[in-house]
C-alpha cells in the first residue's frame, strides 16, 4: 500500500524551486534520443558525465549510436571510440551486450515498449547492467515510473532522516516510490536530476549546510546547527 510522505514531497518541491532552471544531461530537450540515455548510462559508470558525453559524441560522429550498429561493430573499433570514458574494454563489451539485448527484443521501439517487468528483467539479465543502470534506462529512455536509487539519493535522504528499514536498493526504491504515489515518470526524472545536482554542489561528503535549501527539513543540518525541525 502506498504511504504518502509529506517530507519527501516537500524535499521535491524545495529542490524543484531551486533547480528548475538548471540543465540536466538526460532532460528531454537535451538528449538526441533514447540511445543517448542507454549508452550514456553505461559510459558514465565510474567516470564523470563529461567523459561519458565525449564518448557519446565520438559514437555519434562514427554513426555507431544505434543498436544494430553497436551490435555489429568491431570490438576494437568500439573500444577506441569509447576510450575517453575510461575502461574501454569493459564499456565496449557492455555496450555490445545492451545492443544485443535491444536487437533481440525486435529493435529499439519494441524494446522500449516492453512491459515494465519484462523490460527490467531483460536489462538486469544483460552483462554489465545493474539495478541503478537498468532503472536509469527505464526512467529516462523508456519513461517508466521508477525511482533511480544512487549514492546521492541515499546520502541526501539519510541526512534528512528518511531511511527504509533495510539498506537495500529495492527497499530504498520502494520507500521513495510509495512516498509519492501520485508522481509520474516526468516528476521522478526531475526529482532524480535535482538530487544529483544538489548533492554535487551542496550536499557533498563535506556538506555546505549553510547554503542548503533543505536545511530546515534536514536532521543532519539541525543536529549540526541547532536549528529547529520543520517536520
Amino acid at each position: 500500500m502506498s504511504r504518502p510522505d509529506p517530507l519527501v514531497a516537500r524535499v521535491y518541491e524545495q529542490l524543484d524551486a531551486a533547480y528548475h532552471g538548471e540543465t540536466w544531461h538526460w532532460s528531454p530537450h537535451y538528449v538526441r534520443g533514447p540511445m543517448d540515455v542507454i549508452a550514456g548510462a553505461v559510459l558514465v559508470q565510474h567516470t564523470t558525465w563529461r567523459n561519458a558525453e565525449r564518448a557519446l559524441e565520438r559514437l555519434h560522429e562514427a554513426g555507431a549510436l544505434n543498436p544494430e550498429r553497436l551490435a555489429a561493430i568491431d570490438e576494437e573499433r568500439l573500444r577506441d571510440l569509447v576510450r575517453v570514458s575510461g575502461t574501454p574494454s569493459v564499456k565496449a563489451r557492455r555496450l555490445r551486450a545492451v545492443a544485443h539485448t535491444i536487437v533481440e527484443a525486435g529493435g529499439l521501439a519494441a524494446f522500449l515498449a516492453l512491459p515494465d517487468a519484462e523490460l527490467r528483467a531483460r536489462l538486469l539479465a544483460t552483462h554489465g547492467v545493474g539495478r541503478e543502470t537498468a532503472d536509469a534506462i527505464a526512467l529516462y529512455a523508456a519513461e517508466r515510473r521508477v525511482f533511480v536509487v544512487d549514492a546521492y539519493t541515499k546520502r541526501l535522504f539519510s541526512r534528512i532522516g528518511v531511511r527504509p528499514p533495510a539498506d537495500s536498493y529495492d527497499a530504498w526504491q520502494r520507500l521513495l516510490e510509495e512516498a509519492m504515489p501520485a508522481a509520474d515518470a516526468t516528476l521522478f526524472q526531475r526529482f532524480h536530476a535535482w538530487i544529483v545536482l544538489h548533492c554535487k554542489s551542496i550536499c557533498r561528503p563535506a556538506p555546505r549546510c549553510e547554503s542548503c535549501v533543505l536545511r530546515a527539513s534536514c536532521a543532519f543540518a539541525r543536529d549540526h546547527s541547532g536549528a529547529p525541525s520543520s517536520r
